[in-house]
């Protein structure tokens, strides 16, 4: 192997790893900020105490969650985001799915259904 050989094949490495790792994160953060969407409609859909946060939920929320840059703003956009493409819901359970990820969210967020079972039974009744 010569060193344009060399070069080539780091450059070549480089670029078809990185193009997968940026689908990655593309992909996570989109299935987030659906998920995101989601919860805060099912809240203000079904929460106990949604008349306690009422007009304030998303600035309420933008406060409380300790995540960078979540701001009122993006907190509506993903509530916008999952209206407008609900279909999403399946591609979100595939993804849990597939990566294993089922048990371990019903286990952090305390429930005993787990998100994508939530997500299946709303899928189906749309």
């Amino acid at each position: 192997m010569n060193y344009n050989k060399l070069i080539d094949n780091i450059q070549i490495t480089n670029d078809v790893l990185q193009a997968s790792v940026s689908k990655a994160i593309n992909t996570g953060t989109t299935i987030r900020n659906w998920l995101f969407g989601f919860y805060i409609v099912e809240f203000e859909q079904k929460g106990e105490d949604r008349a306690k946060y009422g007009d304030n939920l998303l600035f309420n929320i933008s406060k409380s969650a300790e995540i960078k840059g979540l701001s009122v703003t993006n907190l509506r956009l993903f509530r916008q985001f999952y209206r407008v493409y609900p279909e999403i819901g399946q591609s979100v359970t595939d993804f849990f799915e597939r990566n294993n990820i089922i048990n371990i969210a019903s286990e952090q967020l305390s429930i005993h259904q787990s998100p994508t079972d939530e997500l299946k039974y709303h899928n189906k009744n749309q």
